[in-house]
């Protein structure tokens, strides 16, 4: 037998030396994986341990406010609870449901955690007498007798990259919706640490035996990693790093933990350019509800967008959407994770989505913008968009809901009355009088491009300006209401040597007339007279006093209104006129509480008198009798008889604008209505933004006008043409406001009463406006 040979040194020294080198190379790549790994480490824990999300600022209408006396009716509460996703029920068993029953509302609030307390889940029973609450009681006894439901979200501030979400914890989620993402998406969950190789072979003979794709092989925390980490993009690298950082959080955070932070972060729509992240937005965006009251079906549904969330759009893809609910069903099913009762009862549900989306939407975008300019004077824009702020609004749902139904109709109506007027725009913003909180805001006419009418047309206000003048003259102490004023022509003379002869808008000389008429009837040539007897100087400092910023020109055209404001402007400048002097700037916001509760901002009231009340409470007067007889007379073709409600028209020249302003106790509402490149609409103020107004006002519940009488003025009877003191009966007597030592002195006699004269001087008594009301009825 031959011996073999062995290896020539040179041969076995190769082999060392390659055996040696593949070692190095093993080595090298050991080391530079866990370099990277523990590069991706600190990514992984960077994140998930420290803000996770940039949660925009969500802005909240004011919440409605129950209690025995409120002046709500049944309907109005019905209303709030469908703005709110309440849904009618036969009984009262769970949050969000209500139902009517032996003449009483019964419903089971959600609750809602306010900066000053938290406003606790409850059962309550309302009964109305008529636009009354006549009876609140409740399963919790919080000894205020005061219950707030949840305000409604109307919008939110977004972050850069446009996700949004609300953040949800995993003891909220729903009953069936742990079972059902893990029925569908990773059955294995609890048992693997990230990756699942037993799952990814599973999902294949799945999907083969099924002739679809009903299981991915991804896991829940690869997912997560995924749309967490990393992007979208198709390559061996992400998966590799996926799988990777799928493990590193498998080692670091507990199931729970990453479930939770799923629940999150998964992407389940898109609203135009935003997407919707997470269950808890998804529950509002597609049923308008909170995440822990969904139903089996609804929670099925949402399971179902995780695979595809475009693909299986309800609104566009309705079919495909049902068809993948029910696979999720039926995965739940054969898991045994729900009976064959619920499966059936499930199954049999249509998908029960909102007509349209409204999570994520700005409700009211022009009311948004007045918030968004405000927060944005005061705070930076990162914080707004990022630190999950909670806005709370002065907007009132139902007022704005009333003004925009209003606007749209009455501006439909007259855009289809000719082609003059196809182009019609526009603008409302409606106001509490007494705190000057803003109730409502509109734009304009159709979708919101951004222009913002309420604030940004900048149009010629006319006869507005009118009530300053007449102001003016009664704080004097020259002039009543009854004084005589002469609306023949006039002429001013202009420094260049022009004349200027301004005429009635109904081009008729009215000869002497009372003050008060010639306000009510808005006569140009009585108003010119009168403003320049006191001076434009004097009527200029009114007008600031009254919070007027613009600056105003020192002519006579001021007196008529020739000058430009909006329509936010205007309702400052009348805002007083309906608070009895007393001034409080026009406010959008009641405050800014961050993430953990706590109040950051609070907009209180700061309210300032900066008018004399007994000349503003005669003016009122003047500015009733625009709506009894004047040129506002059409309102009450609409409004009740007995409703003491005052406004102005206002009208520019050429018919370019049309304008109301008017208030009752409970409203102040400013009407714009024109073309936005100045053309002449052929619109009067009373033609054009008194109908918007009107319209307004029946679909709210306004009650009367009752100004607080000052002390130094007295209701007295008087004479219409002489302006003397009269008796009550008397022909042509009127019972007016005056400044007691205004009196006149001169008097006059008539068959009063049963018979006989009466002395009219004892009949100067401080009387009421609802006594001057009977009058006209």
């Amino acid at each position: 037998m031959i011996p073999a040979e062995s290896s020539p040194p040179g041969q076995r020294g190769f082999i060392l030396t390659a055996l040696l080198l593949i070692l190095t190379l093993v080595l090298v790549a050991i080391v530079g994986l866990a370099i990277y790994a523990l590069s991706l480490d600190g990514q992984v824990r960077s994140k998930f341990e420290g803000k996770r999300w940039a949660i925009p600022a969500k802005v909240y209408s004011r919440p409605l406010e129950l209690y025995t006396g409120a002046p709500v009716s049944r309907d109005d509460v019905l209303a709030e609870l469908e703005l709110l996703h309440y849904n009618p029920g036969t009984s009262w068993e769970s949050p969000g449901v209500y139902t009517e029953r032996d003449g009483a509302l019964y419903v089971h609030t959600r609750g809602f955690v306010f900066s000053d307390e938290t406003e606790k889940s409850q059962v309550l029973k309302l009964k109305f007498s008529g636009r009354a609450l006549s009876e609140l009681a409740s399963t919790e006894q919080n000894g205020r007798g005061l219950v707030r439901l949840e305000p409604l979200v109307i919008g939110g501030i977004y972050p850069s990259q446009n996700e949004d979400r609300v953040l949800m914890q995993l003891k909220d989620s729903p009953k069936f919706l742990i079972d059902a993402l893990i029925a569908t998406e990773d059955r294995d969950f609890y048992h693997h640490f990230g990756i699942s190789v037993r799952g990814i072979l599973r999902a294949i003979a799945v999907n083969i035996m099924n002739g679809e794709l009903r299981q991915g092989g991804s896991t829940l925390t690869q997912q997560l990693v995924k749309n967490f980490y990393l992007t979208d993009e198709r390559s061996l690298k992400r998966k590799l790093n996926e799988a990777l950082m799928a493990m590193l959080l498998e080692t670091h955070y507990s199931k729970n933990e990453i479930l939770e932070c799923y629940l999150n972060e998964v992407n389940l729509g898109q609203n135009g350019n935003r997407s919707i992240n997470g269950f808890g937005l998804a529950s509002q965006f597609y049923f308008g509800q909170p995440i822990s009251e969904l139903s089996l079906s609804q929670v099925a549904l949402l399971v179902g967008l995780v695979k595809g969330p475009s693909f299986y759009n309800p609104w566009r893809n309705p079919d495909r959407a049902l068809a993948r609910r029910n696979t999720v069903l039926d995965n739940m099913l054969v898991q045994g994770r729900i009976t064959r009762a619920q499966y059936d009862k499930a199954h049999a549900k249509s998908l029960g989505i909102l007509i349209q989306p409204t999570a994520g939407l700005s409700l009211y975008p022009a009311f948004m913008d007045v918030v968004r300019r405000q927060l944005k004077t005061e705070y930076k824009e990162e914080d707004l968009s990022s630190e999950g702020l909670r806005i709370f609004t002065t907007l009132d749902p139902r007022v704005q809901n009333a003004a925009g139904k209003a606007f749209n109709q009455t501006l439909g109506q007259l855009r289809a009355r000719s082609s003059k007027m196809q182009d019609l725009q526009g603008s409302v913003v409606v106001a509490n009088p007494e705190n000057g909180e803003l109730l409502a805001v509109i734009g304009g006419y159709g979708s919101f491009t951004g222009f913002n009418r309420a604030l940004d047309a900048n149009r010629q206000v006319g006869s507005l300006l009118k009530p300053a003048v007449y102001l003016t003259a009664l704080a004097s102490g020259q002039y009543n209401l009854l004084s005589p004023l002469d609306d023949s022509a006039v002429e001013v003379a202009g420094q260049s040597g022009s004349v200027w002869r301004p005429e009635n808008y109904d081009h008729q000389d009215h000869g002497i007339i009372p003050l008060y008429d010639a306000l009510a009837h808005s006569y140009n040539q009585a108003t010119i007279r009168l403003g320049m007897t006191m001076g434009i100087p004097t009527v200029i400092k009114t007008l600031k006093d009254l919070g007027v910023t613009e600056d105003l020109p020192n002519y006579p055209s001021l007196l008529l209104g020739t000058v430009d404001m909006s329509p936010m402007e205007v309702l400052r400048l009348y805002q007083p006129f309906a608070a009895n002097g007393f001034q409080t700037t026009p406010r959008a916001i009641r405050e800014v509480v961050n993430t953990h509760g706590k109040r950051l901002t609070r907009y209180g009231l700061d309210v300032k008198q900066v008018y004399d009340p007994a000349a503003l409470y005669q003016v009122n007067y003047a500015m009733q009798q625009v709506m009894r007889s004047g040129t506002a007379s059409a309102a009450y073709a609409r409004l009740p008889g007995n409703l003491v409600m005052a406004g102005k028209t206002g009208t520019t020249n050429d018919l370019r604008d049309a304008w109301f302003a008017g208030y009752t106790g409970n409203y102040l509402a400013v009407v714009w209505v024109g073309n936005d490149d100045n053309r002449s609409t052929g619109l009067s103020g009373a033609s054009g933004a008194l109908p918007v107004w009107v319209d307004i006002m029946t679909r709210l519940h306004p009650v009367s006008l009752e100004p607080a009488q000052p002390d130094t003025v007295s209701w007295v009877w008087a004479d219409r043409s002489t302006g003397k003191l009269s008796a009550e009966g008397c022909p042509g007597a009127l019972y007016v406001p005056m400044l007691t030592t205004a009196i006149p002195v001169e008097k006059t006699f008539c068959a009063a009463g049963k018979g006989g004269d009466a002395d009219p001087v004892s009949r100067v008594i401080n009387g009421t406006v609802n006594k001057f009301l009977d009058i006209f009825r």
